[in-house]
C-alpha cells in the first residue's frame, strides 16, 4: 500500500497552530517526534496524508496521534476553572 507520492520537503503550507509556512517533515514530528494532531486537516488536499500515516505509524500510534487526541484548550481550561471553584468553595 502505497501513499503513490513522494514528499518533498520544499513544498511548504501555512502552519494555522504556528502562524507562519512549515514543510511536511516538521508536522512528521512535531509532537515530541510523533505526528502533529492537525496534520491529516492541514496537508489532506496536498495528498493522500491519511494514507501515508496509515502506512508508517501502526495502529496503536496513528490512534495516539489522531484519534484519542486530547481535550481541546477550551475545554482543559474550563475544567481548570471548576477544580479552582470547587477549592475555593471547600476552604470557605
Amino acid at each position: 500500500m502505497g501513499t503513490g507520492m513522494k514528499i518533498n520537503d520544499e513544498f511548504t503550507i501555512r502552519c494555522p497552530r504556528l502562524g507562519h509556512q512549515i514543510s511536511f517533515s516538521y508536522c512528521r514530528v512535531e509532537n515530541n517526534g510523533h505526528p502533529c494532531f492537525k496534520a491529516l486537516d492541514c496537508w489532506h488536499s496536498y495528498f493522500d496524508v491519511h494514507a501515508y500515516f496509515k502506512e508508517k505509524l501502526t495502529d496503536p500510534e496513528f490512534e495516539k496521534a489522531f484519534v484519542n487526541v486530547g481535550a481541546p484548550k477550551l475545554l482543559s481550561l474550563l475544567d481548570l476553572i471548576n477544580q479552582v471553584r470547587e477549592k475555593q468553595e471547600k476552604q470557605d
